[in-house]
């Protein structure tokens, strides 16, 4: 079995009595870009620090090519990182920053102009090697600031918020830069962002951190179609919760009633319920709406209703003033002639919800 280039395992992280990281295990292929996902606190950044050598692990191990990372000084484990506040040097030119690592390292003059090229060429910044980083904008500095960070060639390149600062365009703007970058040179990015729509823009995987855990790792789409737990069915994308009762249950799967007048029989669960209520998660671009009575449905009011270009956004709300969203693509047919208060029926395939018991 071939071993995974970096292995995260059983990382635990204590502050005095605060836990910040617990039993995080992680293996990294060689090449793939990992993205570090959750709120503040969640233990992201502090993990991300551990691997760059700025923090020491309470418990657990950190391997790159088999070998532990932990008795190595941050300075040598040769790992690139790019901050939140760019950190280049004011005083140097946009080429010495970018060539000051490879000097550091003592390569000689040609191959530290040679690569100070290359790196420009790399990240689209030609001609701008004798600028200042306070004549440059915020997205020109970041790039420098990747340029830097990948001019001596690290194995790892870790991104701790690096795009936080800047405007939504500009943002999506780097996020192309960098997932171009990341398929020319293949180097392994480890990224950290709090940003669902970033994470899912840039990421081979997805590792989910809530409270100092990994709720779950996979693609975009697995996390987004097969939630785990209710925070990352949350956090994921949109969603909508109706509570629900269980009629019968076995592993992985439930028979629920909703609202009294919609039974829906063997729904994906996840975790176990305590007797028979439960919450149902349903997207709202997996529902639909009826204005006649179907076989089976849930009756509800519209209270509101938006155009959002391609998408129509309806609110709806249940006899008990449970509210949902609903996402139809503009043009359906549901939406013609609808208007607020109408009484419609709202409906939904078994595969498109997810039940979830008791969580922690």
């Amino acid at each position: 079995m071939t071993q995974p280039f970096l292995q995260i395992q059983g990382i635990r992280k204590e502050y005095g009595t605060v836990v910040a990281v617990q039993n995080v295990n992680l293996d990294v292929e060689k090449g793939e870009f990992l993205t570090f996902l959750g709120p503040s606190g969640s233990g992201k950044s502090t993990t991300l620090y551990i691997l760059a050598g700025f923090d020491n692990p309470t418990a657990g191990d950190i391997k790159l090519n088999g070998a532990t990372l932990l008795s190595t000084p941050s300075h040598q484990r040769n790992i690139g990182m790019v901050f939140q506040r760019y950190t280049l040097f004011p005083h140097l030119s946009v080429g010495e920053n970018i060539a000051f690592p490879l000097r550091v390292r003592r390569k000689p003059k040609a191959e530290v102009d040679a690569k100070v090229r290359q790196m420009l060429r790399l990240v689209r910044l030609e001609g701008y090697e004798d600028r200042k980083p306070a004549n440059m904008s915020g997205g020109q500095q970041q790039r420098v600031a990747l340029a830097r960070a990948l001019a001596y060639d690290p194995p790892v390149l870790l991104m701790d918020e690096p795009l936080s600062a800047l405007d939504k365009k500009l943002r999506e703007e780097i996020q192309y830069e960098i997932r171009r970058i990341h398929q020319q040179t293949g180097v392994t990015i480890l990224y950290v962002t709090h940003d669902q729509e970033e994470a899912l823009r840039l990421s081979d995987r997805i590792a989910v951190f809530s409270k100092g855990v990994i709720d779950q790792i996979g693609t975009g789409p697995e996390l987004y179609a097969n939630p785990a737990t209710r925070f990352v069915a949350e956090f994921i994308g949109d969603s909508n919760f109706l509570p629900c009762e269980i009629l019968s249950s076995a592993p992985g799967r439930a028979s629920i009633s909703i609202c009294d007048t919609m039974t829906v029989p063997d729904v994906p669960m996840h975790g176990s319920a305590s007797g028979s209520k439960a919450s149902v998660m349903l997207r709202p671009e997996r529902l639909f709406l009826s204005k006649a009575s179907p076989d089976k449905g849930v009756p509800v009011t519209v209270s509101d209703i938006t155009f959002l270009g391609n998408n129509i956004h309806v609110v709806t709300r249940t006899g008990k003033g449970h509210e949902l969203s609903v996402r139809l693509p503009f043009g359906h047919e549901a939406i013609a002639g609808l208007s607020r208060g109408d009484a419609v029926w709202l409906r939904f395939d078994a595969e498109a919800a997810h039940v979830f018991g008791d969580s922690r």
